[in-house]
């Protein structure tokens, strides 16, 4: 068949770089229009105004950072921590914080929050004590806190706390003319639980709260929300080594008894309550540890019903320290 030059389609241009057929007219099309903004680049999107809310929190927050003391920076509204700061939730553990005059560097409280007697008070206190006050959307507190707290729409940040030295904790009492009574942790991880003994410490007469530096629950907004705002009152002092430090107490005159299901005596029985004491508590899962168990005078058992396994540490120092009380107050009234 003869090749007719000049009818058209009949030669293939060249050089122009284009996919023949729809499919090149479609990518011609396209040219020049580059790629699908991400949604948070879209102003009406969603996600761009979440993403202009966080900028505008940002923003706000480095006008009110600064820390207590000229440290010089605040905690972030992540749970990844960028100092030391920690941050107190829920309004009991605000309110507390701030009637004792915690050092406090901001108040976050959420928008439209339902304002009560204690929320009227917490606002007040701040406002009077010059703590930088910021109302953030609720969202942002869930970010800023732990997934398993309820800050209930209040969130203080405070300085890094401070431990007490276990022989300044001991000093502090017998200047005061009382009778020590501490409870230190051997094993215990949960802040929660923590926050429980400080608060029943508070409760029972108690003077401060030990636990090792290493492998123990710390102070922080779970134990301090946990507590009720007790932790503002009750010390927490840090061992570096906790047998080392029980050996210490023993020297200075204080009974050492440790908590445990196969304790040798039971905790009525405790003849010794009326004595400056340390209650050590163990882990819910491993108890007590074996070196922490030689060093301590006294085993000592809660009676338990047979159908339940054993008590948390929270509620088992809970137990011991509400018995001692009553031991000491029995004790004192024999003595008059």
């Amino acid at each position: 068949m003869t090749n007719k030059k000049g009818r058209p389609g009949a030669v293939r241009k060249k050089g122009l770089g284009k996919g023949v057929g729809s499919g090149g007219q479609g990518r011609q099309a396209l040219e020049g229009r580059g790629p699908t903004p991400r949604a948070e680049d879209r102003d009406y999107h969603p996600k761009a105004k979440a993403k202009a809310s966080r900028e505008r929190y940002e923003a706000a927050k480095a006008r009110h950072q600064g820390g207590a003391g000229g440290s010089g920076g605040g905690r972030g509204p992540s749970n990844k921590k960028t100092d030391e700061s920690e941050l107190v939730t829920g309004r009991n553990a605000v309110l507390e914080a701030l009637r004792t005059k915690i050092p406090a560097t901001t108040l976050y409280i959420a928008s439209r929050i339902e304002m009560d007697d204690r929320t009227r008070e917490i606002m007040r206190i701040a406002t009077n004590r010059g703590v930088a006050v910021l109302e953030v959307m609720r969202q942002e507190l869930d970010r800023m806190t732990d997934r398993d707290t309820v800050h209930q729409g209040v969130v203080l940040k405070v300085p890094p706390m401070e431990y007490a030295h276990p022989m300044d904790l001991l000093e502090e009492t017998l200047d005061r003319g009382e009778t020590p009574l501490f409870v230190a942790l051997d094993g215990v991880t949960d802040p929660r639980n923590l926050g429980a003994i400080i608060r029943s410490v508070a409760a029972f007469g108690g003077q401060g709260v030990i636990v090792p530096q290493r492998r123990s629950a710390s102070l922080n907004s779970a134990s301090w929300k946990t507590s009720a705002g007790a932790a503002a009152r009750i010390p927490v002092a840090r061992a570096t080594n906790l047998t080392q430090t029980i050996k210490e107490l023993k020297k200075q005159g204080l009974f050492v008894v440790g908590l445990d299901g196969d304790g040798d005596v039971s905790l009525p029985g405790l003849d010794l309550a009326g004595r400056p004491l340390v209650i050590v508590v163990g882990s819910e899962g491993k108890g007590l540890s074996r070196l922490v168990t030689e060093t301590c005078d006294a085993i000592v058992s809660i009676p338990i019903s047979a159908a339940t396994e054993s008590l948390n540490a929270g509620i088992a120092a809970s137990v011991a320290l509400y018995e001692v009380s009553k031991l000491r107050a029995g004790q004192a009234v024999d003595a008059e």
